[in-house]
């Protein structure tokens, strides 16, 4: 007791819960892996010299930020990493700013590039594998559609395979921060893949043409060859580009006629 009166007489409640707060961020971060639970509220404030009050103020708003799980009668829990209000503010930019879906394939050519060179240079077969069942499940639904088997299922499990096609190979870079970015971009990408195969199909492209294009991405990483991974989703991305202008350039006219 006369430890919090001392804290509230000398130093903020908040201001000692934010310094506490950055303590155990370093901690989270550096050796805490997600599920992991965090020390005793009591080894806490020993470890910091605070009371149990401060670390308690401390954890709630570690657990504000989403970075901890608070249950009664238990420890607090790390996290995974949860990209949903990032995600929903670009699933919004994608859908109501043409000039929002060109900054996404903008900052998709930083990140996509960098992935797949990491991955070129790290991927596992495991992390293989994993790419290799996204493009199998985008060939699976690609096949549905030809044959016009409920296509509407049929082209959600096309772009949902082709959002995972992405993710496998953040997760395969071995970039923790890569397989969270595009974790919390799935959403705004599935939104622009719809665009971007209207404006294939106006190119005279086919799903086949992106399953190809797939495939050489992923047989670079598999050879190791970063340099042509690269240059392989670059053209991806440039072909992406491209078709989401012919897409809005047919919806403008489609408007005006």
């Amino acid at each position: 007791m006369a430890k919090e009166l001392e804290e509230r007489r000398d130093d903020p409640p908040a201001t000692a819960a934010s310094t506490v707060a950055d303590e155990l961020l370093s901690l989270i971060l550096g050796e805490l892996a997600p599920g992991a639970s965090l020390p005793s509220e009591s080894d806490l404030a020993q470890r910091y010299d605070v009371s149990r009050l401060t670390v308690r103020e401390a954890v709630k708003m570690l657990a504000g930020r989403g970075l901890l799980e608070l249950a009664r009668g238990r420890r607090a829990v790390v996290r995974e990493p949860d990209g949903s209000a990032f995600g929903d503010f670009l699933t919004s930019l994608v859908q109501y700013d043409p000039k929002g879906l060109f900054d996404l394939v903008e900052v998709r050519a930083a990140l996509e590039i960098q992935s797949v060179t990491l991955a070129a240079k790290k991927a596992s077969r495991a992390g293989l594998a994993a790419i290799e069942n996204t493009i199998d499940a985008m060939q699976s639904a690609a096949h549905d559609l030809r044959s016009g088997r409920d296509v509407e299922a049929a082209e959600r499990r096309y772009h949902d395979a082709d959002v995972g096609f992405h993710e496998a190979l953040a997760l395969a870079s071995g970039n923790r921060i890569l397989t969270y970015l595009f974790e919390a971009m799935a959403s705004p990408l599935q939104e622009s893949f719809y665009l971007t195969r209207r404006g294939h199909e106006l190119r005279g492209h086919t799903h086949e043409h992106t399953i190809a294009a797939h495939r050489t991405i992923l047989n670079f990483v598999r050879q190791g060859d970063a340099r042509a991974a690269a240059e392989a989703m670059r053209t991806h991305l440039e072909d992406t580009e491209r078709d989401i202008r012919l897409a809005l350039g047919s919806r403008t006219a489609a408007l005006r006629g």
